[in-house]
């Protein structure tokens, strides 16, 4: 009999135990109070214009409000920290910190009013579909189509808007894989935290300050194919990899899942059409790969205080070969 080991919560990326945002709160200098916060989801600080948080219940003032200065300093050093580099010439900048703390940067002047940070905080421990059906995650739409799907190795398309929550139930899914599978994640700045043994963790690389070494996700997705894996997942298409993802997902490689920017799941199609057509695929070719592709797609979205899984879709070509989805009206 196959036994298996016990094993701590995977985090990408990570040679040594995961940090608890308390402990990684310490880089924050003064934002640190906040980012240690557990209620807090999202800290947003611009130079000479204040703090923002956000605990479930939308923007708040918060202290401190610090001068354009200090925010560019404290900006340019969780960059550092963060693996990469942001100036002049790079004013735009996206790094992970600690247990899955996302940081993103915009120098001033292209953030006009003051150097822009933006703080995205994960939830305290690594998400299960355990702890999201307490949460409320599953009122209208029953856990078991997310335990069916994994059981069955569909391939899943999750969908949402910004901060619906499309990161955690990914990685709650992906949890729940079979600990004989291994788990290939692609991830511009790698966010998911999975509750799984074998997971093996690819993070894009920016190009360094002579304009080389660029690592994009078309290229990971490429490389990922290449690692024998019994699950591929792209954490967010943004772009061209959608080509790459749809390849390797119509090549035999099922349980695979990626994630899309989606504010309703009637906008899903268009929204992959406009990734495809960066990749330089018709609309037409688009959709054919999609519905060969994804067994499923799975809608989420984020109301008052929290996010739920609202609506199960399907893929097919419509009349005029274009790409549909076709709600599912009583998913079991």
């Amino acid at each position: 009999m196959h036994r298996h080991r016990a094993h701590a919560p995977f985090l990408p990326g990570a040679s040594s135990p995961p940090r608890s945002r308390h402990v990684a709160a310490a880089e924050f200098e003064e934002l640190a109070a906040l980012v240690a916060d557990a209620a807090v989801t999202d800290v947003l600080v611009v130079g000479d214009r204040g703090t923002w948080v956000d605990r479930g219940l939308g923007l708040e003032r918060a202290a401190p409000d610090l001068p354009e200065r200090r925010v560019r300093e404290i900006a340019t050093e969780l960059v550092a920290r963060g693996g990469r580099h942001v100036d002049e010439t790079t004013p735009c900048a996206d790094v992970r910190h600690g247990d899955g703390i996302r940081v993103h940067v915009v120098l001033a002047p292209v953030s006009v009013g003051g150097t822009a940070v933006s703080i995205r905080l994960p939830s305290p421990g690594v998400p299960t579909l355990a702890s999201l059906e307490a949460r409320g995650t599953f009122s209208r739409v029953p856990r078991s189509v997310v335990d069916r799907a994994v059981a069955e190795r569909r391939n899943v398309l999750v969908t949402g808007a910004t901060g619906s929550g499309k990161t955690t139930m990914l990685a709650a899914l992906l949890g729940a894989a079979g600990h004989d599978e291994r788990i290939v994640t692609v991830e511009d700045v790698a966010e998911l935290r999975i509750d799984h043994p074998h997971v093996v963790a690819l993070e894009a690389r920016q190009a360094n300050a002579e304009g080389t070494g660029a690592l994009g996700l078309d290229r990971l997705v490429r490389e990922a194919l290449r690692m024998r894996p019994d699950r591929i997942v792209v954490g967010e298409c943004r772009g061209a990899e959608v080509r790459e993802l749809l390849s390797a997902l119509n090549t035999g490689h099922d349980g695979g899942a990626g994630t899309v920017h989606a504010n309703g799941i009637a906008d899903v199609g268009a929204r992959l059409e406009a990734l495809g057509a960066l990749a330089g695929l018709t609309p037409e070719a688009l959709a054919r790969q999609a519905v060969s592709a994804f067994d499923l797609v799975l809608h989420v979205e984020r109301r008052g205080r929290g996010r739920r899984l609202s609506a199960v879709g399907t893929f097919r070509v419509a009349a005029d070969g274009r790409l549909d989805v076709r709600p599912v009206d009583r998913p079991r």
